[in-house]
């Protein structure tokens, strides 16, 4: 077996877990052998550098050997090599870390601190008096006069 398919391929080196994300992937223009853009019937062979984006990280690959057949992942270094740029692997770190400092103050759902400090100011209105409508007696002698 000299060439194999290479949605096969990434399903059996476990790049994707199902077959079928692999062919989307293929069809969505998210990898690339030689810097173009191939379908999931694309035939590879050993030699071959491909590139898969996996947002936000694009990895690369050199296929050493191929095959059809998935296997366990202590087999994988047999068939591939890892040859992703350590920017990558940056950009990734930095995107999981940035997910929780850029969040706005006021965005999505109160924080547990917000709802107690809510109910804290909303039972203090409630424990005050009321007098009157705007804080004081009405004296209503003046309706009488006129």
């Amino acid at each position: 077996m000299d060439e194999v398919r290479i949605d096969k391929w990434m399903w059996a080196t476990r790049i994707f877990k199902t077959r079928t994300i692999a062919s989307d992937a293929c069809k969505k223009n998210r990898v690339s052998v030689g810097n173009v853009n191939v379908k999931p019937s694309r035939m590879i062979k050993a030699g071959d550098i491909i590139s898969v984006r996996k947002p936000p990280v694009t990895y690369s690959f050199r296929v050493l050997d191929v095959t059809e057949k998935r296997m366990g992942a202590k087999l994988v270094p047999q068939y591939m090599e890892n040859i992703t740029p350590p920017s990558q692997y940056e950009v990734l770190e930095m995107n999981k870390i940035s997910g929780f400092v850029d969040r706005a103050r006021g965005l999505g759902r109160p924080t547990k601190k917000d709802r107690r400090e809510l109910e804290q100011f909303t039972d203090v209105e409630q424990e005050m008096p009321v007098v009157g409508t705007f804080g004081f007696d009405w004296d209503e002698s003046w309706l009488e006069e006129t």
